[in-house]
């Protein structure tokens, strides 16, 4: 019962702090422009709706229904589609993203420290003393790192406001087009949908549980909570900044331990283990190509969502997720269906489609 009930708050407490931090961090690394626009942030908002709130029913139903973590539950969810083997590759992807996603979060706090210490020292050796900071904590209990997280989430919070950090009036641009695929990253990738966390840390609540929708609207809210908290925030100043960086490591260390827990459970080398979350987050260092990786970041987190809203809506068997989901109301379910067959992919192509447009 105690596990139970630390699992309940773990979550949505993990979903605020893991979508503050990456979007804090991802926003400015891949050049995304949030700077208080009305419009923007409405879009967004509707995104947070109608894409991210599908996927996240999405995570917990398969949760439910698989009982076990996403690499290595979908050997299980495959079988009882009769589905082919190929489709488990989107738990590899989403594995190796995890510490990719970490590593430009890493990234993107070194240049961040770098810039308010005034140090001669390279961002890159700063990087390397993040990532190690990163990887001996990710070692430390998984309640003690979102804790953590969340009083350096607060904390920036709290010091960006009361060091009366200047933000810009609210104004209205007009929509374009390569916004949607701005809202698009932030809705899904940024607050961490896609990749497993939120199914793998809330297997044993989903499971007590009647209902997803018990477990999936406190993670929810608590990410469309702390988009909102992003909108009054800014890292302007030296010490709100420090905070968001302990957010950040914590935020880091939290992928990493939920990454590697996941290819232990897949049985996967110890050696091989280590091999795979290094290489990934030894990439940043290449400064060179820093550009065409934020991209890839962008557009590998939104396919990996793609496939699986095209494995859950076309290749499932119907009944197994509305067992899963045990919604009060059958329009509930139908409406849920065509978000994720219809609604998520076409949404996640165009996203995909104005992100390369914006590269060409």
């Amino acid at each position: 019962m105690q596990d139970n009930a630390l699992s309940r708050w773990l979550s949505p407490l993990m979903a605020f702090c893991l979508s503050f931090t990456i979007i804090a961090t991802l926003a400015p690394m891949v050049g995304i422009q949030v700077d208080r626009q009305l419009d923007f942030w409405l879009l967004w908002l509707a995104t947070m709706v109608i894409l991210a709130l599908p996927i996240c029913y999405l995570e917990i139903a398969l949760a439910k229904r698989s009982k076990g973590t996403a690499l290595n539950a979908l050997s299980h969810l495959t079988r009882d589609a009769d589905a082919s083997q190929r489709w488990r590759l989107v738990g590899w992807l989403a594995v190796l993203f995890i510490p990719f996603l970490a590593g430009g979060m890493l990234a993107n706090a070194s240049q961040l420290l770098t810039h308010f210490t005034a140090a001669t020292i390279a961002p890159s050796w700063v990087f390397m003393v993040l990532l190690i900071v990163a990887v001996a904590f990710s070692f430390v209990p998984r309640k003690i790192i979102v804790l953590l997280s969340a009083v350096g989430v607060f904390a920036a919070l709290i010091l960006a406001n009361v060091m009366g950090t200047a933000l810009p009036a609210w104004h209205v641009t007009p929509i374009e087009f390569s916004e949607w695929g701005s809202a698009t990253v932030l809705a899904l990738v940024a607050s961490g949908l896609g990749m497993g966390l939120y199914w793998q840390t809330s297997v044993t609540t989903s499971q007590s549980s009647a209902s997803a929708t018990q477990t999936v609207l406190p993670i929810w809210i608590a990410q469309l909570l702390a988009v909102i908290a992003f909108a009054f925030f800014a890292s302007n100043t030296q010490i709100s900044s420090f905070a968001l960086i302990v957010a950040v490591l914590s935020s880091c260390a939290l992928l990493l331990n939920l990454a590697r827990e996941q290819l232990a459970q897949r049985q996967i080398n110890l050696a091989v283990q280590w091999l795979i979350i290094l290489l990934a987050l030894l990439l940043w260092l290449i400064p060179a190509v820093s550009t065409l990786f934020n991209a890839v970041l962008m557009v590998w987190g939104l396919i990996i969502c793609l496939i699986y809203a095209i494995f859950a809506g076309w290749i499932m068997k119907i009944s197994h997720l509305r067992k899963a989901m045990n919604f009060s109301n059958e329009l509930f379910y139908n409406l849920w269906r065509i978000a994720v067959r219809v609604v998520l992919p076409l949404s996640i192509v165009m996203a995909i489609v104005a992100i390369l447009g914006q590269l060409i």
